[in-house]
């Protein structure tokens, strides 16, 4: 009987579910087409360069665990489905039936709606790995081809992995309904909403404010004792004594200021704060200062705060910032049915500003980790680029090397005796010397000032041919330069101004007509910590100290994975790697460079793709379903309207301009966020993305996905407002 009675009950309300449905189905969609990459059947054409097998259980971590956030969207669905059937449950319970059988229905009612979801979204989720798949097989450069595929493994795992979360949210819900009186649920849709002079969150808000202001005072003074100099410009200067007074400055309005104008005061101050700690990566790039590690990554964080801190204040006292702007506009609050509107967004505003605030803030991290995403992938497949010159790239360094008679002299001949096993051919093979020009400076090991390392003629020509570049030509008392990518122009400049002679142990040296070369070499041509290094003539390099060798191997075919990872092994068995006492070795090989920095960049864009994506929704739907929450009072209040002779075109147009405030404050205001601590975060690896990416490719992706960004949020809108308009009228 129950059985039949939960069927009828499911055929009745299956209009109710459907946004219950549709975010179910779309959270499965999402789940199952970026975790099918995990699956032990997915074997996509990539060649014997190349193996996905690393990317499967950190896929299936990184997806899993940003899944569980949908635990809360799933959970706030139910909660909206509840309160749409307060009245049909009191009137159950009313009839005699009993609170835990009345739960056990409605669970079921939900875990049948849930598995129809399931197989909706797995379905779906099948065209929806094919776009994963594709954007898999563009990162390996790899053309793709349609094809209908179902993975067992995981659609099993798909299934058990949500029908646990409806588990866990169907039980909460059990005890929901238990614990309701029928009193409550018969008057729901009555029930007014709470008064705003009960809500103290923000000032929970500003008390954390205020201990991290204190924190950062004592920074501020850190910085300004240690590195603070009299002689900086007059904007250095400011900026040092800004980060210090501007957060007392802050502290004293919270402590002095009563409970009414504090909040105000506070908000004009972060702003002060933000601006002053946003100058610090300015004014580091500019005049090369050295503030201690960290500073950046400390004031990033002090940024993220103010910004966190702005949006919640600034949303809380928005509906009172519309009311004062109500008042000074006489004229324009009685025209049409503005009256109405003014009260319905000031009430909505003042009862539902805590909600408002989280949504915005999930809003700027789903939107930072919509732009960041081609960044960080573009800038991880440009230092590639770097890193992986060679077929076979051996190299040392003597950071741990004491003596001089433990600096690395060895050919590697063990990789030599590996390539010939396996029958691998080479058309070029470099073993080579980096030198210190002074012998003095041998034990100079101060991080960040390791001395530059010179490279006799010969082999940087030998280097350059490797890599189809023009050999150049030095006289006997030349010398010239050769630059890292990230080196930037000024300090080129600054270097190349300083040094017109060279000091060298054979000699004195005078820089070249062509005093710099800037083609893409490898890393591994540069001391640790330095940016340059210096080409001198063969015969002065014979007479100067041999500290690093390394060894550029270029192959007739390319290397295939298993065979990447013998030469590894059998490298690695016999010299040590980084870390240890003595001279450290270590060897890259292309075909491992590629696949590892490839599998770990798609799964770094997945993730912060799916990441994004569930925020967002997560967002937008708590948005929406807060609406949708509010049908019946909006019925009522908007009938009202009608009865005294607004028209319906006039109606329509106010729940449209109500709805545009509702999601344009919170949505506008994550944008305005999101920019600002985007624009920082680009300010703090400037030198990296114009070293490692193309700026016009990066440029296309952050278009495209602020394309996306706009059609979720029209979808979201228009569907609500879609869905009001409807529900009035039914």
């Amino acid at each position: 009987m129950y059985a039949r009675l939960v069927l009828k009950s499911v055929c009745r309300s299956a209009k109710d579910y459907f946004i219950y449905i549709l975010t179910i189905s779309l959270s499965v969609t999402l789940f199952y087409s970026f975790l099918s990459i995990s699956s032990k059947y997915y074997k996509p054409n990539l060649g014997g360069a190349y193996d996905i097998a690393i990317l499967g259980d950190g896929m299936k971590i990184a997806i899993c665990a940003i899944t569980l956030c949908l635990v809360f969207l799933i959970r706030y669905v139910n909660h909206y489905m509840m309160l749409q059937r307060q009245k049909e449950f009191a009137v159950q319970l009313i009839l005699g039936m009993d609170s835990k059988t009345l739960g056990g229905l409605f669970f079921a009612e939900t875990f049948i709606m849930g598995l129809l979801s399931i197989f909706i979204g797995i379905f779906f989720g099948m065209i929806c790995s094919q776009f994963i798949t594709a954007m898999l097989l563009n990162v390996y450069e790899k053309e793709y081809q349609f094809s209908w595929s179902l993975f067992p493994d995981t659609v099993l795992f798909t299934i058990l992995f949500f029908l646990c979360i409806f588990m866990v949210v169907g039980i909460a819900n059990l005890f929901k309904i238990q614990k309701t009186k029928i009193i409550d649920m018969l008057y729901a849709e009555k029930k007014n909403e709470p008064n705003i002079k009960k809500s103290r969150w923000i000032y929970c808000v500003l008390f954390v404010y205020a201990i991290l202001l204190l924190f950062r005072i004592i920074v501020g003074e850190q910085k300004l004792y240690f590195f603070y100099d009299s002689r900086f410009p007059i904007a250095v200067q400011m900026m040092f004594f800004g980060n210090v007074v501007f957060p007392i400055i802050t502290f004293l309005v919270i402590v002095l200021f009563g409970r009414k104008k504090v909040l105000l005061g506070v908000l004009l101050c972060s702003i002060g704060n933000m601006i002053f700690a946003a100058s610090i990566p300015f004014f580091m790039n500019r005049y090369d200062l050295v503030l201690g590690k960290g500073t950046l990554n400390q004031y990033l964080l002090f940024i993220c705060l103010d910004l966190s801190f702005f949006l919640c204040t600034f949303i809380y006292l928005s509906g009172r910032m519309i009311q004062a702007w109500k008042h000074r506009c006489l004229e324009y609050q009685y025209q049409g049915g503005n009256l109405f509107f003014f009260g319905q967004i000031i009430s909505k505003l003042n009862t539902s500003s805590q909600m408002m605030s989280v949504a915005s803030i999930t809003l700027v991290l789903s939107i930072l980790l919509f732009l960041t995403a081609p960044i960080l992938t573009n800038w991880a497949f440009g230092y590639l680029d770097t890193r992986s010159m060679y077929d076979i790239q051996i190299f040392s360094t003597y950071n741990q090397v004491y003596e001089e008679e433990d600096l690395p002299h060895d050919s590697y001949d063990v990789v030599t005796e590996v390539l010939y096993n396996q029958g691998i051919q080479s058309t070029y093979d470099c073993t080579f010397h980096l030198y210190l020009p002074e012998h003095s400076s041998f034990h100079n090991r101060v991080k960040y000032d390791f001395p530059i390392l010179a490279i006799s003629c010969s082999d940087y020509n030998y280097i350059r041919t490797m890599l189809g570049l023009e050999t150049i030509s030095l006289g006997e008392e030349e010398f010239t330069t050769h630059w890292k990518a990230v080196a930037t122009k000024e300090e080129r400049e600054d270097y190349l101004n300083k040094t017109k002679k060279f000091m060298t142990d054979a000699g004195v040296f005078k820089i070249s007509e062509q005093p710099y070369y800037t083609e893409n070499m490898g890393n591994t041509l540069f001391n640790s910590y330095t940016n340059v290094v210096i080409v001198l003539p063969d015969y002065a390099c014979e007479k100067l100290l041999p500290v690093i060798q390394n060894r550029y191997i270029l192959t007739e075919q390319a290397v295939s994975y298993q065979e990447a990872r013998d030469i590894e092994k059998a490298f690695y068995s016999v010299y040590q790697e980084s870390g240890s006492e003595g001279a450290n070795y270590g060897i890259r090989l292309r075909t491992l460079q590629l696949n590892s920095t490839k599998a770990n960049s798609f799964l770094l864009q997945a993730s912060m793709f799916y990441a994004a994506v569930v925020l967002m929704v997560i967002s937008l739907a708590v948005l929406s379903l807060q609406q949708l929450l509010e049908g019946v009072h909006y019925k009522y209040r908007f009938c009202v309207l009608k009865n005294i002779g607004i028209e319906d075109k006039e109606i329509e147009t106010l729940i449209l301009k109500q709805l545009g405030i509702w999601f344009g404050i919170p949505i506008v205001s994550a944008f305005v966020v999101s920019s600002i601590i985007f624009v920082y975060f680009m300010q703090l690896i400037s030198i990296e993305i114009s070293a490692y990416t193309n700026f016009y490719v990066v440029v296309g992706q952050i278009g495209i996905t602020l394309g996306l960004i706009a059609l979720i949020f029209l979808c979201y809108f228009f569907s609500t407002w879609r869905i009001t308009k409807n529900l009035l009228y039914s």
